[in-house]
């Protein structure tokens, strides 16, 4: 009788273990992470724990990118700068269910944060969002992180070839709010696939404690890949690590609208004596085929009042917001000991409102950078030229020299 029970028993363990087992393989297949609200490239998984009974999940990242600069501006004396440019902690998993699911994002290096202003906030937290995945096809988000903008914003900077992202995407993108997200996502290797992505935000970036206000940021966005999915989800980066042995192509254009914004650049930026409601439009091309990339964007932001704002206090103090408009040319290529070389041009056209505030600006840059592994461990070199344009028919040439190392989990 001893004996049947003990069997009994035995049999029972095995079974739930099993049972465990499938579920847990289950919850690694189902939740690898694919986080349509916050897209990185996933070069690996970083230090993961799941419980045993697969209820929670956390997944742990770094990165850093250690940078070396001279800046020769014209007029100017020309210098170094040594910085800490990013270093970033990264929390992701699920809680309860692998449909539940968070992504925590911090950052440390001052340039991230940017200075402690009295009264302000401190800007650690770059991302603390709550995801509900009921199936591949949907993905309903809330919190603060990327909203879905132009493709170079949305990709992580630590998969950019290049040490930094374009002139344009520093003035015309959308950045990170706190809101709601809702991402259809309908995707296939080698058919046409397509994604439709809308958020409604506060309009306000992130870390905004300034109370409530009036206005609220709506955005809607559209992807487009005729020839089917890039390999590794290689939308989320740049360059063609992958070697995409069929072409493979994205076509993709987002809008906003942020009304009655207090900032200069909607999410980001300093303050405005007045409201002013924003519209931007944002419009991206990828390819890539064999080593080689090539990427095209353009982005624009209007207002629908004139963009100069005055202190109602002291008329001769104004702030305005930074319209205009931009195109950006990127083309790279891949060799097979893993060197790629790197040629960016942009071009920036500031609007009329703000014409004798700021000029417009041409930049070229030529990069080399060397994958050690994937875009997780590299060396990152790059020349850039500015030539600036301003109003009063007077020109500006600045250079730059930049060596960087970006390295992370």
């Amino acid at each position: 009788m001893n004996f049947k029970k003990w069997m009994l028993l035995l049999f029972a363990l095995i079974t739930v273990s099993s049972k465990a087992q499938v579920t847990l393989e289950k919850v690694k297949k189902d939740n690898d992470l694919r986080l349509s609200t916050l897209p990185y490239y996933n070069y690996g998984k970083g230090l993961g724990i799941t419980t045993p009974d697969s209820l929670f999940q956390l997944n742990i990242r770094f990165r850093m990118q250690n940078r070396a600069s001279y800046i020769d501006n014209e007029g100017e004396t020309g210098g170094y700068d040594w910085q800490i440019r990013r270093l970033r902690l990264r929390f992701d998993g699920f809680v309860g269910n692998p449909k539940f699911l968070y992504a925590i994002q911090l950052s440390f290096a001052p340039g991230d944060t940017g200075p402690l202003v009295e009264g302000d906030n401190y800007n650690i937290i770059r991302d603390a969002v709550i995801m509900y995945r009921p199936n591949t096809h949907w993905n309903f988000s809330f919190g603060q992180t990327k909203l879905p903008g132009n493709r170079q914003r949305v990709n992580s900077s630590g998969a950019l070839q290049l040490t930094d992202r374009s002139i344009n995407n520093a003035r015309f993108n959308i950045d990170r709010d706190f809101g709601f997200q809702i991402h259809n996502l309908n995707e296939y290797k080698d058919k046409f696939s397509y994604n439709v992505k809308a958020a409604a935000s506060t309009g306000e970036g992130r870390n905004t404690t300034k109370g409530p206000d009036s206005g609220l940021a709506l955005t809607g966005k559209i992807e487009l890949l005729p020839l089917g999915t890039f390999t590794k989800d290689g939308t989320n980066f740049e360059g063609d690590l992958m070697r995409e042995k069929k072409p493979k192509l994205l076509l993709s254009g987002a809008f906003q609208q942020n009304n009655h914004a207090q900032r200069t650049q909607g999410q980001l930026g300093d303050d405005l004596y007045e409201q002013r409601t924003l519209k931007s439009v944002l419009l991206d091309g990828m390819f890539k085929y064999k080593g080689f990339a090539a990427m095209t964007s353009y982005m624009s932001r209007t207002t629908t009042k004139n963009a100069i704002t005055f202190n109602p206090d002291d008329l001769t103090q104004s702030n305005y917001v930074y319209v205009g408009s931009g195109f950006d040319y990127q083309l790279s290529y891949l060799t097979k000991s893993n060197y790629e070389i790197i040629a960016r041009y942009s071009l920036q056209k500031v609007g009329k409102d703000i014409v004798m505030k700021t000029p417009d600006t041409k930049e070229y840059t030529i990069g080399l950078t060397k994958y050690l592994w994937e875009h997780a461990f590299k060396l990152q070199t790059e020349i850039t030229y500015d030539q600036l344009n301003y109003g009063n028919g007077s020109e500006k040439g600045n250079w730059y020299f930049r060596f960087q190392i970006e390295m992370g989990i």
